[in-house]
């Protein structure tokens, strides 16, 4: 949709978050889109940053279950982006930077999971995700 579209649903509430990520990208997740998926019997799932997610978990208490996946600390972090080889100093330094500020939020998830054993984060994911829908 357009910029222009997008500041009007903003200014009408039919976002259940929204973001300027980036000078003039807007991003965002309107509730008639929620709604509809959840009229279609189906379950929405939202990858969105932290304030989003705050946001989406203040509207949809009762209907919405948050994660926070971090990773076991922020020096690691540093070490998996470098051992990437495809970031540039002035990007990690950015991420990192970004994942601190994020880690800031993680006390408003219901629940946190740290990213060290990949297989056992996807585990607990997989039991929390479980629980939450009654399976």
């Amino acid at each position: 949709m357009s910029v222009e579209d997008f500041r009007q649903k903003i200014k009408e509430d039919l976002f259940a978050e929204w973001e300027m990520v980036y000078e003039g990208k807007y991003y965002g997740t309107l509730k008639s889109e929620l709604q509809r998926i959840w009229n279609d019997g189906k379950i929405p799932m939202l990858d969105i940053d932290v304030k989003g997610a705050v946001h989406v978990q203040q509207q949809y208490q009762n209907n919405s279950l948050s994660l926070f996946i971090e990773p076991p600390s922020v020096d690691e972090l540093k070490k998996r982006l470098e051992s990437r080889g495809t970031e540039t100093p002035e990007t990690i330094s950015t991420r990192v930077s970004k994942a601190k500020y994020e880690l800031s939020f993680k006390t408003h998830f219901n629940h946190s999971i740290v990213n060290d054993d990949l297989e056992k984060a996807c585990a607990e994911t997989e039991n929390i995700i479980k629980t939450f829908l009654g399976w």
